[in-house]
């Protein structure tokens, strides 16, 4: 079966925080999504999940921890585990330009990538010791924030045993995402010392790629994409959403249509005979073997992605610029 690994970046907005919302303003706006007497965050999704007898993968930032304190970074593991859904690794570094004690002394960087070797591992030595602080089991997974990973964090990774990364994705290649691997990667390999399972992606147009996150493909193109994976033996297909992904960019409505998507989604997978939800923890590293051949990506279709570009259209007039209510 096609291993599916639903993951949410589960994170506080540095943005919101750089404008001056209070720590539970942030929480409120960014994990539990919270809309006046409605929340559309994390509980969302896990309801969600739960209805369709799936499993999540929360890959938890605990930097806002030097800036706030360890207990909010309890406040995003607790709920999680309690769902019996996996909490791993994630990491957003533009959080040290406002802690008070940074365990890499004055350096700064808006990505992973952006310090050297030994400030990494420092640095993910420090964020894995603060989650499992927060009631965490180990981690063994991680995706860098912003995919701003590179080869010298699998280096560290390694290093501090952890198993998997899934910070890979194609899309970012030429951008944030400095690890050496091409849009040929589409199934986990082994990379020094790791084994990285990239974000899922689908052919967009001739020379384009789109990644498999709710908020980038349609309902029909996360099903075929699904239906693809299964149907050509794909041993894992990475899917990436965010805590607040729910929301409206601004924060200040539900976006019907991403909530769509991601109950389309589930139905999908729940539907489907080969394909089932996993977390990392229980992955094969078989899966990750040198000489597994790579698969191959859904091919672009016109229709599917004409009918993308409308539904996105239709839902920035409704949700995003609040013509109407939603």
């Amino acid at each position: 079966m096609t291993q599916v690994l639903i993951t949410v970046d589960t994170e506080l907005s540095a943005l919101l925080h750089q404008r001056g919302a209070t720590a539970d303003a942030n929480f409120a706006a960014s994990i539990t999504g919270q809309l006046g007497r409605h929340a559309y965050g994390v509980d969302w999704q896990m309801d969600c999940l739960d209805r369709h007898g799936l499993k999540g993968v929360f890959f938890v930032d605990p930097m806002p921890g030097l800036v706030f304190g360890p207990e909010i970074v309890a406040r995003m593991v607790s709920p999680i585990l309690a769902r019996g859904h996996e909490v791993q690794l994630h990491l957003h570094t533009e959080w040290l330009e406002w802690a008070s004690g940074s365990p890499v002394g004055g350096h700064q960087g808006r990505n992973i990538a952006d310090f050297s070797l030994e400030d990494q591992v420092i640095l993910l030595g420090w964020a894995r010791d603060a989650l499992v602080g927060a009631g965490a089991p180990q981690p063994v997974a991680f995706r860098a924030g912003n995919y701003g990973a590179n080869d010298d964090t699998l280096k560290a990774l390694a290093a501090l045993g952890f198993a998997w990364d899934s910070s890979f994705n194609a899309h970012y290649r030429n951008s944030h995402c400095g690890i050496g691997l091409g849009v040929e990667h589409v199934d986990p390999v082994w990379r020094l010392g790791v084994a990285e399972v990239p974000v899922a992606v689908i052919g967009d147009r001739a020379g384009s790629i789109r990644p498999a996150q709710i908020c980038a493909l349609s309902s029909n193109e996360m099903y075929a994409g699904l239906h693809h994976a299964a149907e050509t033996g794909r041993p894992a297909f990475a899917i990436v959403t965010h805590s607040f992904e729910m929301l409206s960019r601004d924060r200040k409505r539900p976006n019907r249509a991403v909530m769509r998507r991601f109950a389309a989604m589930c139905r999908t997978i729940a539907d489907h005979p080969g394909l089932t939800t996993t977390g990392f923890a229980h992955l094969d590293h078989r899966i990750a073997e040198q000489d597994r051949p790579q698969g191959t990506r859904l091919a672009p279709h016109p229709m599917r992605r004409l009918n993308r570009m409308a539904q996105q259209a239709l839902a920035t007039w409704l949700y995003e610029r609040q013509l109407f209510p939603a």
